[in-house]
């Protein structure tokens, strides 16, 4: 399941930078937005992955029965998707305005344009 999800995690950070390099900026939050999915991602993995063991300290007891993941990354990973979420959201709003006010998302276009705001 490691080998499977560090596979996964490698082709998200690699899509995640193709569509960086590409010259549309609606690409270019789209490639940021999956480098940030492959970071969780990669922070799940390596939190540990032990299915059906809950991490619940039973009553009396001074540690876990058995061997479970650790819930704390998990929580810190579903605050960050979420904040990443509401991101993209702001940055598409932001990426859509400035390509009807200036009338393209190429990036070379949109750093050679000199206009006023009217």
């Amino acid at each position: 399941m490691h080998i499977l999800l560090a596979l996964v995690t490698g082709i998200l950070f690699a899509g995640g930078l193709y569509l960086m390099l590409r010259r549309s900026i609606v690409k270019l939050a789209f490639g940021l937005a999956l480098i940030a999915q492959a970071a969780n991602l990669a922070i799940f993995t390596s939190s540990g992955l032990v299915r059906g063991e809950p991490p619940i300290i039973e009553a009396g007891g001074m540690r876990l029965a058995a061997v479970s993941s650790d819930p704390v990354p998990q929580a810190l990973i579903l605050t960050a998707i979420v904040i990443g979420f509401a991101l993209l959201a702001f940055v598409i709003v932001l990426i859509k305005r400035a390509a009807w006010i200036v009338g393209t998302d190429d990036l070379d276009d949109l750093r050679n344009v000199d206009r006023t705001a009217t």
